[in-house]
């Protein structure tokens, strides 16, 4: 399995493969990533073996189905691209980056070039003699911390050095990194604020997709009415975790898809019977889901960090609209 084509996917080991330990077995399929990194990655929760959490040293069955999320990429194999890049903050250990809705943020399966970590490469690294030679493969991980999704637009860091790396990631993981973003939902909330608690996992029979399923992995997102329009609701979204699409799969767990969102809105884009509401949603071409804001600690100097991010033209003009 190449990493490279998939930071997200499901193993399922052989009959030769019983009793290996997990993080033996995911270093043996997984290309590019040391057995360290990927005992590091199963302490993050990243993996998880018939829906449920594991440790490294859990001893593998047949009959099992490993789900791997990788918040990490090992950039051994795409070239730096220079791509502008709309950043926040900058210093010699770390960067924020308000990213912009339709990047892509690691190479994928069909995508390998355009992301923000072809950017990325290209802005930070500029100065080695790798990135000297348009034509060469930089040889250095880049450091995205954590991900967002490529219709979804806002704040994300960027660690410059594998220790700035390590010490966020550990933020992270221990939930001191406060974010928020800011939603328009299809329907008229009548609450102010809410707390969701379900647990996500991938769908049953469409593996692109998660849900909320009882043995998932643990998912807290905390959301607050920011204003009210006819037949729709703008929120703030705290997340406590950092689930595949939990934000957008939560809020239609409790009927208020995202706008925008077809993967999980159940075609409400399509049923909104102001034409000229459903026209302004069919020409966004993207969510309406908003990194808005971003606190955490500086690995270094200690000082506390916090940036916000306004909404976007093509959002503040859709608002305009409502």
């Amino acid at each position: 399995m190449n990493n490279e084509e998939n930071l997200s996917f499901i193993l399922h080991p052989s009959a030769s493969d019983k009793n290996k330990r997990l993080d033996a077995f995911l270093a043996e399929n997984i290309e590019n990533w040391s057995r360290s990194r990927l005992q590091k990655a199963i302490a993050d929760g990243e993996v998880s073996v018939n829906g449920n959490s594991a440790k490294s040293s859990y001893k593998i069955s047949e009959s099992d189905e490993i789900e791997v999320e990788l918040t990490e990429i090992a950039a051994d194999n795409f070239e730096p691209e220079n791509i502008p890049l709309n950043i926040v903050f900058e210093d010699e250990f770390l960067a924020v980056i308000n990213k912009r809705a339709g990047m892509v943020v690691h190479p994928g399966a069909g995508v390998l070039g355009g992301t923000l970590a072809n950017a990325i490469a290209y802005r930070f690294k500029f100065e080695t003699e790798e990135i000297q030679n348009p034509k060469s493969k930089i040889q250095n991980r880049i450091g995205i911390v954590h991900r967002l999704d490529k219709n979804t637009s806002g704040l994300i860091v960027v660690a410059k050095t594998q220790e700035i790396l390590e010490a966020l990631s550990q933020q992270f993981r221990e939930r001191k990194v406060f974010k928020s973003y800011l939603a328009l939902v299809h329907g008229e909330i009548e609450q102010n604020a809410g707390k969701i608690d379900a647990a996500i996992a991938r769908e049953k029979h469409n593996r692109t997709k998660m849900a909320v399923r009882l043995h998932g992995r643990f998912a807290i997102s905390h959301w607050k009415v920011k204003q009210r329009f006819e037949k729709f609701t703008l929120v703030a979204v705290e997340i406590k975790t950092g689930r595949t699409h939990q934000i957008r799969v939560h809020l239609a767990h409790i009927n208020h898809p995202v706008v925008g969102d077809e993967t999980y809105n159940s075609g409400r884009d399509k049923t909104v019977h102001n034409l000229q509401i459903r026209q302004a949603i069919s020409e966004l071409n993207r969510f309406f889901l908003h990194a808005e804001k971003l606190s955490f600690t500086h690995p270094v100097s200690k000082e506390k960090l916090n940036f916000i991010a306004p909404l976007p033209d093509e959002l503040v003009n859709f608002l305009e609209i409502l």
